[in-house]
């Protein structure tokens, strides 16, 4: 069983100079699993179905090719949803992710223009909602995916009372 940095964190509890990052809810983690397993497990079936019944004995090992993919995708996913963590710092929004190539995004408050809060309907069916974060470049455009709804709510609200303090004239 995997463990994460899930849960919220006091954006001030930091030592000076290292931010307090939290890790996303496991939720997402659930979701995105369940995604794969609707994916993969009937394109297992079928595809042990179709060569067995057309191709005879050996060719129906190729469908477990699907099966294989199966599993390590539900590593894979496990690897990427713990690289995911955000930070509240003074001045910016750190968001940070990859496994293989790490991408740190910093968003400073100041010029943060819009601030939502989406959710579809798989989203909500399992208690969770993203935060979209929108600049004036559309380069540093930032996602802060899987979060409950309160969590993005809170963070939302703050993000956007923090760059109306900031805001930088645009």
């Amino acid at each position: 069983m995997e463990t994460g940095t899930e849960g919220t964190a006091d954006p001030g509890a930091g030592t000076a100079g290292e931010p307090v990052w939290t890790g996303l809810p496991r939720g997402l983690l659930r979701v995105r699993r369940l995604l794969l397993a609707l994916w993969l497990v009937p394109l297992t079936i079928l595809a042990g179905a179709l060569l067995g019944a057309f191709a005879g004995g050996a060719w129906a090992a190729f469908a477990l090719l699907p099966l294989a993919a199966l599993l390590w995708g539900w590593a894979m996913l496990g690897r990427n949803w713990r690289s995911w963590r955000y930070a509240e710092r003074a001045d910016d929004l750190l968001i940070s992710r990859g496994v293989l190539w790490r991408e740190e995004t910093i968003v400073p408050y100041g010029r943060m223009q819009l601030v939502e809060v989406t959710s579809g309907p798989l989203e909500r069916r399992f208690g969770l909602a993203s935060l979209q974060l929108h600049t004036a470049a559309a380069a540093t455009d930032a996602t802060i995916p899987g979060l409950t709804p309160p969590e993005a709510e809170r963070l939302r609200d703050r993000l956007t009372e923090l760059g109306e303090a900031r805001s930088a004239g645009l």
